[in-house]
């Protein structure tokens, strides 16, 4: 296995989550359930929603002005704006088009992703893909979800998961620099029956689909295929950069449920305390929850510039996508 070829870095990060906060005693009130069970089982003590009149480009595009602001980035000469969601708010236009149409940028191509929970990794692989081509200079990747818009609030097992909130990363060209260093993507297209939601087909692989309209997944089915595949992955990504686990200063997987992570960390043999989640107060936000995590790890002061930082999305497709990234941002000015 060869290095990563790059000529990008991660320069600026930005996030943005809703006011509303729907706490487990809220929870508590929809279904039959506890504050003790949920934090038991999924390590969440809250989660954010979105209001009525929110959705997944209003989040984006308050994700990317806390980026302009916090690091007094530019955004007008952007050349490709990538926006991982699973919650658009139209069939079309896309979601990236509402961000380029909000900051007027002009000559920008626009793009929405639908990796599910991995979307923010394969936003940030294809990111360093087009800038290192040479075809472009400055790439907007966007992970943001309005899940709470599609949870079956009926269904108890799934409906205390999901959250809202979004996170921006600005890649630009750095050949100096450069923040990639290895990647590893995949799917197992057999398991999409497991997580899913319904669109113009009310059928799966000839079954009919739960929940029309609403998220619905066989939990320990998805659990069983991402602890043994997040693990190989993150084995994967240290071998074909020649790393250790050891040089690695934190892990981000995606913060899908707390049980998980633990159970990821046991595989691998790395402490739960070198991962970043954003499970704790925000809840699953699939592709949002990778950069609200490394916010989290910023707000911490645990995440420094130079650390080397392996970032793993998995989820519905069933698909994956993994990177070794050091991390190195410019100075925030705010």
């Amino acid at each position: 296995m060869t290095k990563l070829l790059s000529q990008a870095r991660i320069t600026s990060l930005g996030y943005y989550v809703p006011e509303q906060r729907l706490t487990n005693t809220d929870m508590e009130q929809l279904v039959d359930t506890s504050h003790e069970w949920i934090v038991q089982r999924t390590g969440i003590v809250e989660r954010r929603k979105s209001n009525e009149h929110q959705y997944t480009s209003d989040l984006s595009i308050r994700a990317v002005q806390n980026l302009i602001d916090r690091f007094q980035k530019q955004v007008d000469d952007v050349d490709f704006i990538l926006v991982c969601t699973i919650t658009p708010d139209y069939g079309f236009p896309s979601v990236a088009a509402r961000v380029q149409a909000h900051f007027g940028i002009s000559r920008c191509g626009t793009l929405d992703i639908n990796a599910v929970c991995a979307g923010f990794a394969y936003g940030l692989h294809l990111a360093n893909s087009l800038i290192t081509s040479g075809l472009h200079n400055k790439v907007l990747v966007i992970g943001a979800e309005t899940l709470t818009k599609i949870t079956d609030y009926t269904d108890r097992t799934t409906c205390i998961l999901f959250g809202d909130g979004a996170g921006a990363a600005l890649v630009e060209r750095d050949a100096q620099h450069p923040s990639f260093i290895s990647a590893v993507q995949g799917t197992k297209g057999e398991g999409g029956k497991h997580v899913y939601l319904s669109g113009l087909s009310q059928t799966i692989d000839g079954q009919p689909m739960n929940s029309p309209n609403k998220m619905w997944q066989n939990g320990r089915e998805v659990y069983r295929w991402a602890t043994t595949t997040v693990s190989e992955g993150i084995q994967a990504l240290v071998q074909q950069a020649d790393f250790s686990l050891e040089k690695i200063n934190w892990i981000v997987p995606h913060s899908a449920n707390q049980r998980i992570l633990e159970s990821i960390s046991e595989r691998i043999d790395v402490p739960i305390e070198r991962f970043l989640s954003s499970i704790e107060y925000y809840g699953n936000t699939s592709t949002a929850s990778i950069p609200l995590a490394i916010q989290v790890g910023l707000e911490q002061g645990k995440l420094q510039n130079g650390d080397h930082l392996i970032l793993f999305g998995f989820g519905g497709g069933l698909t994956y996508a993994g990177l070794l990234i050091q991390w190195n941002l410019d100075p925030e000015t705010t």
